[in-house]
């Protein structure tokens, strides 16, 4: 297991890249720690496969270093990273039985035979497959044939990371959570270093410890899930997180108020001038639904089961509020934001309070 560094990162797929546009990967330094859990998440188009790809050693960057540990990898082939890699579609070898796939990475290392069949029983148990061991995997359906690509990349306890891209789209749902359980468990096992790509919010905060979030070819924000719910670094976080997405204002702030149209809101602290276009943002969960503070016009309630979502206009721009099961919208509604839940962006990087500076 290594910790993974990015150094001053870059790739375009142009010979000669000529602007930042060009650039599927923006210049980036990150440090991925040694046996951690991470999510790569963003909307398709985003970089995280190129990322991702780098990384294993399928794609050289443009620019800027790739080290497993102290080791530079950056030229080095994946044959050479030590790395399992489960790609979104499956990869396995139809004319083998279930058992003879599991085991091949192990074969080809000369691993014990007594080691290999423990091992394959282990993996076998997890994905679900032990009744299946013995059948070929020409005829398997796809989610099967998917899991035993799992299991090939989980097999090997030597590895210095496993990358899994988009690894569960092929499966039902009722087992894509089983196996994020199972994925999970072993991670605490083992400890290897996991790096998991999705564009699935719920797939992301379930498995990773930290989520890194990119945006147009960059990393905006690498966080918890918590992090990433309650202090966004960056807009697309706030609107990609959460269901529904973080609720973003045009404001004028002035020290600890901001102004939306013609109303007011206490933003809880107070912040320094703010240049380009300037936002706050609250999540629905935050908003409180009553007969008392700013007036808003409900234009509809979806009933989603354990809450209801309302629909709202606040000052000409669309508002979202969670109404907890039993609450009622009030025949005035006017809404009031939690205190120190609301958060304020500049050109879409968040600004900290005056007293910390500026913060993106």
């Amino acid at each position: 297991m290594s910790r993974i560094t990015l150094s001053n990162l870059a790739h375009s797929y142009f010979p000669q890249p000529k602007s930042d546009a060009d650039f599927a990967l923006k210049e980036m330094d990150h440090v991925w720690d040694d046996g951690g859990a991470y999510a790569l998440l963003g909307a398709s188009g985003c970089g995280k496969t190129t990322l991702l790809n780098i990384i294993s050693g399928l794609v050289r960057p443009s620019q800027g270093r790739v080290l497993f540990g102290d080791r530079d990898v950056t030229d080095a082939e994946t044959t050479e990273r030590n790395i399992a890699q489960v790609f979104q579609f499956p990869v396995v070898y139809d004319t083998m039985t279930v058992r003879q796939n599991l085991a091949f990475p192990l074969r080809n290392r000369g691993m014990d035979a007594g080691y290999i069949a423990r091992r394959i029983d282990q993996i076998a148990a997890m994905i679900g497959m032990e009744a299946m061991l013995d059948k070929k995997a020409r005829g398997l359906t796809a989610d099967a044939k998917q899991k035993i690509s799992l299991g090939r990349g989980m097999v090997r306890e030597d590895v210095n990371a496993i990358l899994f891209d988009e690894p569960l789209t092929v499966i039902d749902p009722h087992m894509k959570w089983e196996l994020r359980t199972q994925l999970k468990s072993l991670h605490r096992e083992f400890g290897h270093t996991m790096i998991y790509v999705t564009h699935d919010q719920t797939e992301a905060l379930t498995f990773a410890d930290k989520v890194v979030v990119m945006h147009d070819g960059r990393v905006v924000q690498m966080g918890t899930p918590e992090e990433l719910f309650e202090t966004p670094a960056h807009t697309f976080v706030g609107y990609f997180i959460g269901s529904p997405g973080m609720n973003l204002f045009d404001a004028e702030v002035s020290g600890s108020e901001a102004r939306l149209g013609g109303v007011q809101v206490a933003l809880g602290a107070a912040y320094g001038p703010t240049t380009g276009r300037t936002q706050i943002g609250i999540r629905p969960e935050y908003v409180t639904l009553s007969d008392k503070g700013v007036p808003v016009t409900v234009k509809r309630v979806e009933d989603v089961g354990r809450h209801r979502i309302v629909r709202a206009e606040l000052q000409g721009q669309s508002l979202n509020a969670i109404l907890a099961e039993g609450e009622t919208v009030p025949a005035d509604p006017r809404v009031s934001f939690a205190a120190g839940k609301v958060n304020v962006y500049a050109n879409d990087w968040r600004v900290l309070p005056a007293e910390n500076g500026r913060g993106a």
